[in-house]
């Protein structure tokens, strides 16, 4: 929505506007489903081959990608079609496999063994950007390390014993004086009985724990770097399903949690367990799995990110050069993940993607775009990263590696739109990306927006039951309603709380546009299209080319600022209030032709600045208006007009809009429902508000303005800074009004008579149930200002 808002708005504003529609492959996610459809139809996915694979995977891609589609079409999505792209179409498959080689070739992508993130459930590698970090109850498990040949042992804190397996060491400090005399002896690995080294490495702490670490080269990322630093074996003791191997000896098959738990026990049984300490920790998650990930020592691609993160960085510092961020704070997530950036792991053990364009034969390794000619060379087997090929998203989808129109015409975009969410997954990666390959940013700006949570503030989730589709939603109230909620209720970078009252409320908005809109062509059948003649225009005219003027200002600022949400409100302010409630009123008391001319140049503008948010309504009303000839959508969006400056008159009918409206609260808060008449005691100066618009008076009040009260009247004083006016009404109607405000009066005396006495018996006070004396006091205080409301209209009435 927020980007259809913006593509709506430039485009009639007169740019060449491009938004192009695609869809990105979603690896993990799409795979899952796939799979789980084939496992619904009794079919193993494993039993077949890729491409067989690969077949079941497109039709499910094409079944979805045109669901998509019509909810873009539903969604009234002013997209360019035609130019429609797709992460593993050839131009795009192109591109990547381009940009992978000349990193490649560049050093800045490698292949090595790493510690990455593995997804038990899953299957595959994770980036650290897809590891969801949670807080929960865990343990510290203190272990005895017996020195080999002595009943001295180290105590050793952990929280994941079932590695102790892999442990090729016991690391202390080399500073830390109570275990330097142990530097170089072995201890005992519990529970396997063979001997490892006690090593001295900065990585232990004294300060944290006992000081002394196991060290597990092939499960710890940090335990990985000691290992490298001391040439430690890498024992890898868990399966990738997340069952123990054969290293883990009589535990070997069992779930690496049962593990745990079993072999806690016999380390208790054996006197090996000194204590557990319960914890709460950050334990990482699958964000597409929810599987606790498994730190796993596998042969992976990586691409070397601190010279790419370096650039973003300094390009950052560079304002005429830089992405900004709309609300700025959220640069701090794009320089933050840069700073501390790890090489990105990118290789997937996954079918679905891009197949990585590496070919293996013995111990030689080939990247190219094709196979080699030689036989005997293997294609890697797995595929890219999702975000690999989403990261080009700027310029492939626009024929880059080719210097293509489409490609000067649009690089750089000038705005990304998207969710705090995604920050480090894909917009960091573009950014880097785009100054590699382009050696410019992808966008000039980048629009936050945040996630859309339910109306207490909760995520939307199945489990919660409080999901809402938008495709409900549009049936039930209409694309416009919809659309304009999600682009005003929230400022750019907050979450929205979805609350279908407020939808309501904008579908009442939409009737109202529209019923006003239906007056205006009503009234247009004998119109004579003439441009407006300024000597001829009312003061009421006048009052709403000056207010919409200034409102044409205001928005233009803000729809720059992508400050939607103050738009929406001004332009609900002035389209209910000024337009339907007051202008179309004041219409009526003199519909010449040069109010028809205002009335349909104001629709006009009110349509054109709505258009953006609502273009279905807006575009169904603007091409039944007359002489109309083209689409809202290709129109000139309004512009501010300095020559429309009516101060004067402004100021007038903002003083007849309070006359008018103070008689109507006096009329309503005294219950007059009877004839009435008003005489002018209005400043000599101010008299002519009334004394020249007797006719808006008159059909808005349906009020005779006379210089005397009649005989018999009654009548209330109406006070304004600029005089007052006198309001007269038939005396009976009054008097009848004023015997039951004092029945009402006397009512109250005796209630509050009562409860006073009641509150100021110091026995019932203390003594009765505090609840009851707390109804008591409030009571008493609702009633003292009732009595003072009574006692006020009493007052008014003569």
């Amino acid at each position: 929505t927020l980007q259809d808002i913006i593509i709506r708005y430039k485009r009639m504003d007169g740019f060449d506007a491009l938004w192009l529609p695609g869809m990105d492959h979603a690896g993990i996610a799409t795979q899952a489903r796939v799979d789980a459809k084939l496992r619904e139809q009794n079919i193993n996915p494993r039993s077949m081959n890729r491409d067989e694979w690969l077949e079941h995977a497109f039709a499910w891609k094409d079944e979805y990608a045109k669901n998509i589609r019509e909810q873009w079409g539903k969604l009234g999505l002013s997209l360019d079609y035609t130019k429609e792209r797709f992460t593993l179409d050839k131009g795009l498959s192109h591109a990547v496999k381009h940009v992978f080689i000349e990193l490649y070739n560049k050093g800045l992508i490698y292949r090595g063994e790493r510690i990455i993130n593995w997804d038990p459930v899953q299957m595959t590698a994770l980036s650290n950007e897809e590891v969801i970090h949670k807080e929960e109850n865990g343990a510290f498990y203190y272990l005895k390390y017996y020195i080999e040949n002595s009943e001295e042992y180290l105590e050793v804190a952990t929280t994941r014993p079932e590695t102790l397996f892999g442990d090729t060491a016991i690391a202390v400090n080399p500073e830390d004086d109570r275990y330097r005399h142990l530097i170089g002896k072995n201890v005992i690995l519990p529970l396997v009985n063979k001997s490892i080294p006690v090593i001295a490495d900065s990585y232990a702490d004294p300060q944290f724990g006992t000081g002394v670490v196991k060290i597990t080269p092939a499960h710890d990322p940090n335990d990985f770097e000691v290992g490298n630093r001391h040439s430690l074996d890498r024992i890898i003791v868990i399966n990738l399903d997340g069952t123990m191997n054969e290293n883990a000896g009589k535990y070997n098959g069992l779930d690496r949690f049962v593990c745990r738990k079993q072999m806690v026990k016999e380390l208790e049984e054996k006197d090996l367990l000194i204590k557990i300490e319960e914890i709460m920790h950050s334990v990482g998650h699958s964000e597409r799995s929810d599987a606790i990930v498994e730190p796993y020592l596998s042969k992976q691609w990586f691409v070397k990110m601190r010279p790419l993160a370096d650039r973003v960085l300094k390009n950052q510092k560079n304002k005429e050069t830089k992405v900004n961020f709309v609300p700025e704070r959220f640069e701090k997530i794009l320089n933050h993940w840069m700073k501390i950036t790890y090489d990105w792991c990118i290789s997937r053990q996954l079918w679905w993607g891009h197949r990585i364009p590496a070919w293996y034969k013995d111990d030689e390794i080939y990247v190219g775009y094709e196979a080699p000619k030689e036989e005997g060379w293997i294609q890697d087997n797995d595929v890219l990263d999702t975000w690999f090929s989403s990261a080009l998203w700027p310029f492939s989808t626009l024929g880059w590696p080719e210097s293509s129109d489409l490609l000067k015409r649009y690089y750089p975009n000038d705005i990304l739109v998207t969710g705090y969410d995604i920050i480090p997954f894909w917009v960091c990666r573009m950014v880097f990306q785009g100054l590699e390959f382009m050696d410019e940013r992808p966008f000039k700006d980048c629009l936050i927006h945040g996630l859309i949570r339910d109306k207490e503030g909760r995520k939307m989730s199945k489990s919660l039951g409080n999901g809402v589709d938008p495709m409900d939603v549009i049936d039930d109230y209409g694309t416009d309603a919809l659309r304009f909620f999600l682009a005003t209720n929230s400022a750019p970078g907050q979450d929205l709380r979805y609350d279908e009252e407020k939808v309501k409320s904008t579908w009442n908005f939409i009737n109202k546009l529209w019923n006003a809109s239906r007056f205006v062509m009503i009234n247009l059948d004998d119109y004579e299209e003439t441009s407006l003649d300024i000597t001829k225009l009312t003061s009421s005219d006048k009052w709403i080319l000056d207010k919409q003027n200034k409102l044409i200002k205001v928005v233009r600022r803000h729809m720059e600022k992508y400050e939607f949400n103050v738009v929406g409100q001004e332009l609900y302010s002035f389209i209910w209030n000024d337009f339907c409630d007051w202008y179309i009123e004041l219409a009526k008391t003199n519909m010449n032709n040069q109010t028809k001319n205002v009335l349909l140049l104001v629709l006009k503008n009110i349509l054109k600045m709505l258009h953006p948010f609502m273009p279905y309504v807006t575009e169904e009303i603007y091409s039944k208006l007359p002489n109309v000839t083209k689409s809202i959508m290709v129109s000139d969006y309004p512009q501010y007009n300095k020559g429309y400056d009516y101060e004067s008159d402004v100021n007038n009918i903002n003083r007849i809009i309070e006359i008018i409206t103070k008689i109507r609260n006096v009329k309503n808060e005294n219950n007059i429902t009877s004839d009435f008449v008003l005489i002018n005691n209005l400043e000599k100066k101010q008299k002519f508000l009334i004394n020249d618009n007797f006719n808006i008076f008159k059909k808005l009040l349906k009020a005779r303005v006379i210089d005397k009260l009649d005989e018999g009247m009654l009548s209330i004083e109406i006070p304004f800074t600029y005089g007052e006016v006198i309001l007269g009404y038939i005396g009976k109607e009054v008097k009848e009004d004023i015997e039951v405000l004092k029945q009402e009066q006397q009512k109250l005396l005796s209630s509050i008579t009562r409860r006073q006495k009641l509150l100021s018996n110091v026995g019932y006070v203390n003594n009765a149930p505090e609840n009851v004396v707390l109804a008591e006091k409030r009571k008493l205080e609702e009633e003292l200002v009732s009595l003072d409301i009574i006692n006020e209209k009493i007052k008014t009435i003569k």
